[in-house]
């Protein structure tokens, strides 16, 4: 049974997700969390960034860790899909009208100024990051958001790993001069569309609990409550 779901770099991080399942006590829970705790201390990775629910923080910082927020999740059934947008137009990177150089520059502008605290990553280990979990098809799963040819939003929708059918956005933002003016909620609902139509039938996103415009487009549309969990982090 996989309580934990984790990304690695080796000797550099693990990005630590807690599954959270029906019928599993919190014992199993802490038993399997210390399970992998000690595999992270032999491997000798730099850190561990850890996803989990608030009722095991007094005993996580206990171990060492710190916490660093809290994020909420909000999810929807993709049983139908939004009207079409058309004063935006939607471009996949792999369809070769950007440079991987100018999406980079386009994705830093887009996550600069963010209310998220837990901002781990240099832009080139991000772009890094998106071949080494998507593979050498990872700019089909890169779309780009132009308002009369402007670039002036990202999206990168995907199925969770582990699942068949759930979808959530690796990434999603809007470059800082176009916000405010109902844009995200746009490119949130476009991106809606796009996982949809990938296989997903239900969608999760998460944000910082402090990113009220976050929310605020989950809220509108038409996503609802689901989780609330810790971000708490760990340095060798």
């Amino acid at each position: 049974m996989n309580l934990f779901n984790r990304i690695e770099k080796e000797h550099e991080y693990w990005l630590v997700d807690q599954v959270k399942l029906d019928g599993v006590s919190k014992q199993e829970y802490i038993e399997d969390f210390r399970s992998l705790l000690g595999e992270w201390r032999e491997k000798k990775v730099e850190y561990l960034s850890l996803l989990m629910d608030a009722e095991y923080e007094e005993w996580l910082l206990e171990l060492g860790f710190r916490k660093i927020s809290t994020i909420v999740e909000y999810t929807r059934a993709l049983e139908e899909s939004f009207a079409e947008e058309p004063q935006i137009t939607t471009e996949m990177l792999a369809a070769g009208g950007m440079a991987d150089s100018d999406f980079a520059q386009l994705y830093e502008s887009c996550r600069s100024g963010s209310a998220n605290k837990n901002n781990l990553f240099t832009i080139e280990q991000v772009m890094e990051s998106l071949e080494n979990e998507f593979g050498p098809e990872w700019r089909a799963s890169c779309f780009i958001f132009r308002k009369s040819g402007e670039p002036v939003g990202i999206s990168i929708p995907i199925i969770e790993q582990g699942t068949v059918d759930e979808g959530r956005l690796f990434y999603f933002g809007v470059v800082p001069e176009w916000r405010g003016k109902g844009y995200g909620t746009l490119f949130h609902r476009i991106s809606l569309n796009v996982l949809r139509e990938i296989g997903a039938t239900t969608y999760v996103g998460s944000t910082d609990e402090a990113n009220y415009h976050m929310v605020g487009i989950f809220k509108h549309n038409g996503c609802v409550l689901r989780d609330r969990k810790g971000i708490y982090r760990i340095d060798r």
